[in-house]
């Protein structure tokens, strides 16, 4: 009987381990900046041979889908700006615009593989979505006191200014530097939130 529970146990073992070789070899891929590589690719990387990638994954989409979550769950702990909604509104400014460029220079290749992915697959697309809604409500949470008059008019704008496509722009479209990034982010964020009676009071 244990002869047959350490069989189960090692068959177990070998599933999990392959099954995180696949997630690093697509992880890595994305960090190399091929955000839809076959299947192929994939599993020569792992170290598989391609009939045995889908054991482990219902279909691409799914596996897709894991490598993208497990690499934002890596990452939440970023998300913590250390400070309350209660904080004067400058300081959470610094704090937010450092942690969201922690939290983006993180996840870079995971988010730009699931804006890649997300027109063609609906679970990378879901996902999506929920991600920006979490961010969406821990921006309301933080900045609650600011909002709590002119929230419809703040928000979508203060949404965008702390997105990753914002990110993106500034850091590889405009070519700006990681500290002119926080300058032009707190400068606006600034600019945004002195609408409200309580800034800088």
């Amino acid at each position: 009987m244990t002869q047959v529970f350490d069989e189960v146990d090692g068959r177990r073992l070998r599933r999990e381990q392959n099954r995180e070789a696949v997630l690093d070899a697509l992880v890595d891929l994305f960090r190399e900046g091929d955000y839809q590589p076959s299947s192929n690719t994939i599993a020569e990387r792992a170290g598989l041979s391609p009939r045995s990638l889908f054991r482990y994954f219902d279909d691409v989409d799914d596996l897709h889908r894991a490598a993208i979550d497990r690499q934002l769950a890596a990452a939440r702990p970023l998300l913590d700006v250390g400070v309350g909604s209660d904080a004067p509104t400058a300081v959470k400014i610094e704090r937010l615009v450092e942690s969201r460029l922690r939290l983006f220079d993180t996840i870079g290749p995971a988010a730009r593989a699931a804006r890649v992915c997300a027109p063609s697959h609906e679970a990378v697309a879901t996902q999506l979505r929920e991600a920006r809604a979490y961010l969406r409500e821990r921006l309301c949470r933080l900045f609650a006191p600011e909002l709590n008059r002119d929230g419809p008019t703040l928000l979508p704008a203060l949404d965008a200014l702390c997105s990753f496509e914002t990110h993106e722009l500034l850091r590889f479209d405009q070519g700006l530097s990681r500290a002119k990034t926080v300058t032009a982010l707190t400068s606006a964020l600034t600019a945004l939130l002195a609408q409200t009676d309580r800034y800088l009071k």
